[in-house]
């Protein structure tokens, strides 16, 4: 499986190398209508149309909702605003973001995200705060063999990092940070006392963590190389992201730890007219160098923060001490207005155990397909609603914005 899997990437690599000679600009030469677009020439017929080709500020609240087969239906709302601070031709645009909702599966959380760009990028703010409740359903570590049987794990967290970014050249950021992750009132329903059989009970007695509660807490060294020309729905560019992370009892956290996170995004885009005929490339990995992280902190299916990778499986689906994960997408438009477009996406993702099993020695692959609705042409904000396949397990999918 390996080795088809390293054939399919040098042919890739050799596919992107000849779109990445042709310099195609970001401007949509054919007309976009959005949601409000469609409303106003259905209900408002006497009010002008928006001709404005961007804005650079700008206030939406979004009702949200949602599917995946882990939270189950999800409903929500969401206040997105943009800001540029700068001149418009120098500074990219900065973000900001409160999402809260709830879910049929028991989960209940509030989000706040930030991507703030100073005059000309000189200094970049990218940060996360998030509270919730919600359940997962543990298959255990590793990815390969199948141990049987599933355990419902509820629990309560909280979520926060923030990370500050200096400008070294174009495009090209370091910065540092803190991030400080706690899990508490852990709820495994086949937890038994001193009989449990659970996998998080091992892995947390094995590793000396109490099973009840424990914390993540350390600071970030971050290089970050971004030249896409939008964050939400990029048309082109790269995005790169290389991490050390080092947790710290003398910070908070439960047991000292050392991981290297590595980030990774390519959008090609294939046509100059419909810039929307898109190719995104994504790879994720998280490598543990020393010590040991919680059984709740294991990186793996659905941990980047939008909790989108790996669709066609449930959330911690496949997870270790070390993971990594790749997916390849086209997106390309539908109706000639481009208020809705389509997907197609193959992924795989491998993980380690504390056992036999290796790194990229078992690969579980997903794939799908899915429609999108624009809900803001100025942010490209759309609404997404994949159907995802993968070994064993299938599901749809319904969220805010891609999925990278």
């Amino acid at each position: 499986m390996f080795r088809y899997f390293l054939t399919a990437c040098l042919l890739f690599s050799g596919t992107c190398a000849s779109f990445a000679q042709v310099k195609l600009p970001i401007k949509d030469t054919v007309a976009q209508q959005d949601v409000t677009d469609i409303f106003n020439l259905v209900f408002r017929k006497n009010k002008k149309p928006d001709t404005t080709e961007k804005k650079n500020n700008s206030l939406s609240l979004l009702p949200s909702i949602g599917y995946t087969p882990s939270t189950g239906f999800m409903f929500g709302a969401e206040v997105a605003a943009t800001r540029v601070f700068g001149n418009p031709k120098t500074t990219s645009l900065s973000l900001f973001d409160v999402f809260a909702a709830v879910s049929t599966n028991q989960l209940v959380f509030i989000q706040l995200k930030h991507n703030v760009y100073s005059e000309s990028n000189k200094w970049y703010l990218e940060g996360s705060w998030e509270l919730g409740k919600t359940v997962v359903l543990d298959h255990g570590i590793g990815t390969g063999k199948d141990d049987p049987g599933i355990s419902p794990i509820k629990y309560t967290y909280v979520k926060l990092y923030e990370n500050i970014y200096r400008k070294i050249f174009d495009n090209l950021y370091a910065g540092a940070g803190l991030a400080y992750n706690y899990y508490t009132n852990i709820d495994d329903e086949k937890h038994d006392g001193a009989n449990s059989r659970t996998r998080n009970h091992f892995y947390s007695v094995k590793n000396g963590f109490p099973t009840y509660g424990y914390a993540a807490s350390g600071f970030q060294i971050n290089l970050q190389y971004d030249t896409r020309d939008q964050p939400y729905r990029p048309y082109k560019g790269v995005y790169a992201n290389v991490t050390l992370r080092s947790n710290r009892t003398w910070l908070g956290s439960t047991q000292s730890a050392t991981q290297l996170k590595t980030e990774f995004r390519k959008y090609f885009s294939l046509s100059s007219k419909n810039p929307e005929h898109i190719i995104a490339y994504w790879l994720w990995g998280s490598y543990l160098l020393n010590g040991a992280i919680p059984y709740l902190e294991l990186p793996g299916t659905g941990s980047d923060v939008n909790q989108r990778m790996g669709r066609g499986y449930t959330i911690s689906r496949f997870k270790g001490p070390s993971y990594f994960y790749n997916e390849l997408e086209y997106r390309f438009p539908i109706t000639a207005n481009k208020l809705i477009s389509g997907v197609t996406f193959f992924n795989m993702q491998t993980a380690n155990n504390q056992r036999k099993t290796r790194l990229f020695e078992y690969w579980e692959p997903g794939g799908g397909a899915g429609i999108r609705i624009l809900f803001n042409k100025h942010t490209r904000s759309t609404l997404c609603l994949d159907y995802g396949v993968g070994n064993g397990s299938n599901g749809v999918f319904i969220g805010l914005n891609e999925a990278f």
